[in-house]
């Protein structure tokens, strides 16, 4: 295909489907599939039933078939999982005739892509996520990742040079680029603006990548005996919510549904977190971050390490608990349409 045709199927409407899998990915693909939509492509969104998932999808206004939920911890469980969802995927995508197929790391998207031949894009920002991510570096066309990932680290993962489509900065701040923090999230979360306000998200325990973590626990115990501080717990599973509102703690409040986490991040004196997009969201909006992430460190949290950006916390005692002086705001807002751009480049 000349050059002149390729730009010219670009241009023509295309059938495009996105599969979200986890609570961040709505957040991350919610521009990508506006802008999609704007230059006339149809987009379908498919979801898996995980944590938050659905209800932050509600919440943006994006509509979605929901399709399986997330499996147990577990190589088997997973694996079983996986197959589940992708035949009840492969049913509902068959005949739909797609040109091209988005997922964030999404290893069902993966093998209905391969079964259904339809091209397929994968983002991600962590190199070391286990074999599932590696099939889907495999089996895509494109993978799209920061720049902050060597490329030889890509390639042991499964994801050749050829495939790699690198963008500068970090993927939060292209999704936050056009973010305004609502104060009311407080308001509704009950919270006295005079206390020192924790964000905090637990450990992403039913991940293949994911290890102990004690340090959880003990931020929780931390914040707890602080009489001036409060914390807010942004679980990632109905367990661990049920499990912080067993302790009756009036200090550690477990929102009862989706919220707009980015603006309690925003508006919050620091933020603790167990994994990476929270994170990386409080290194976008300016606020002191600390993490608690046990796994193997990726090249993106090594590097806003290295530039005092993100803090490693390995005792709950040193976790600083004071009240934020730095304005809001993201501080370093990126087009998203440069990944729009490396999305449709897959386009052949």
């Amino acid at each position: 295909m000349d050059a002149a045709e390729r730009e010219r199927r670009i241009r023509a409407e295309l059938r495009v489907w996105v599969d979200i899998t986890a609570a961040a990915h709505p957040l991350v693909l919610r521009p990508i599939i506006e802008r999609l939509q704007a230059a006339g492509h149809e987009v379908a969104v498919t979801a898996r039933e995980y944590g938050q998932t659905l209800g932050i999808l509600d919440r943006l206004g994006l509509p979605y078939t929901a399709i399986g939920r997330h499996a147990d911890a577990g190589i088997v469980a997973k694996g079983a999982a996986v197959g589940r969802r992708s035949v009840a995927l492969t049913r509902w995508a068959r005949g739909r005739r797609f040109d091209l197929a988005l997922g964030h790391g999404s290893v069902d998207l993966a093998v209905v892509g391969m079964t259904l031949r339809i091209p397929s894009v994968q983002m991600q920002d962590y190199e070391y996520a286990g074999l599932q991510r590696q099939v889907s570096w495999r089996a895509a066309r494109r993978v799209v990742v920061p720049d902050a990932i060597p490329v030889e680290r890509m390639r042991r993962a499964g994801a050749a040079p050829r495939k790699l489509f690198r963008y500068p900065g970090l993927k939060e701040e292209y999704y936050l680029a056009d973010f305004e923090p609502q104060p009311s999230v407080l308001d509704d979360l009950g919270i006295d603006r005079e206390k020192v306000i924790v964000t905090v998200r637990p450990p992403p325990e039913t991940s293949a990548y994911h290890t102990e973590n004690p340090v959880y626990a003990g931020v929780l115990e931390h914040v707890s005996a602080a009489p001036d501080a409060v914390a807010v717990v942004i679980p990632r599973t109905d367990a661990q919510a049920a499990e912080v509102r067993q302790r009756r703690d009036p200090s550690l409040v477990v929102p009862e549904r989706a919220i707009d986490a980015q603006s309690l991040i925003a508006l919050c004196d620091v933020v603790v977190g167990a994994g990476g997009t929270m994170n990386r969201e409080a290194v976008a909006l300016g606020a002191p971050v600390y993490t608690i992430f046990t796994g193997r460190l990726g090249a993106v949290d090594e590097r806003l390490i290295a530039d005092g950006r993100l803090r490693p916390l390995r005792v709950p005692a040193e976790l600083e608990l004071s009240k934020r002086e730095i304005a809001t705001g993201v501080r370093n807002p990126r087009d998203p349409q440069l990944l729009v751009a490396g999305i449709m480049d897959a386009v052949e």
